[in-house]
This record gives C-alpha cells, structure tokens and sequence, in this order.
C-alpha cells in the first residue's frame, strides 16, 4: 500500500466514508481543472465533484460533466 493509499483509508475512516473511492476519477478531474482552467481550480473541483455526488449525481457522469466544461473553457481576452 502506498502512502496515498494509507492517507486515503484514514481520511476515510476518520469521516466514516466508504473507502472504494475511484481515486482515478478524482486525480483526472483535478487534472483536467488545472490545465483548462487554472492551478487553484484544481482543489475547489474536486470538493464540488464531491458535492455533486453527494447530491445524488454518480461519479463517472459529474466527472465527465465536469472535463467537458474545462476542456471547454476559454478565458475572457483583456481588455
């Protein structure tokens, strides 16, 4: 088990969280935040990635919702 692993299953446990989290899933939309929008978009992603499932949205399909929008996303041109 590696170190994120360990940190992941404590988390879990201190929270009371099913521990089967789709780690891959996470990492990519948090990637995919911090390319096509910017570095700090990272994080606050994956927390509302956490909020959509929570509200009842499964995982894959916020996940997907959520790398279209940034794969979509342009930045206003200065003015």
């Amino acid at each position: 088990m590696s170190d994120l692993d360990d940190w992941l299953s404590a988390v879990c446990a201190e929270f009371g969280l099913d521990p089967a989290v789709a780690t891959d899933v996470v990492l990519d939309v948090a990637r995919d935040a911090a390319h096509g929008v910017e570095r700090p978009a990272a994080p606050l992603t994956t927390f509302l990635l956490g909020r959509a499932v929570e509200a009842g949205v499964p995982l894959t399909d916020a996940a997907e919702r959520i790398t279209l929008l940034a794969a979509g996303w342009r930045r206003a041109a200065p003015q």
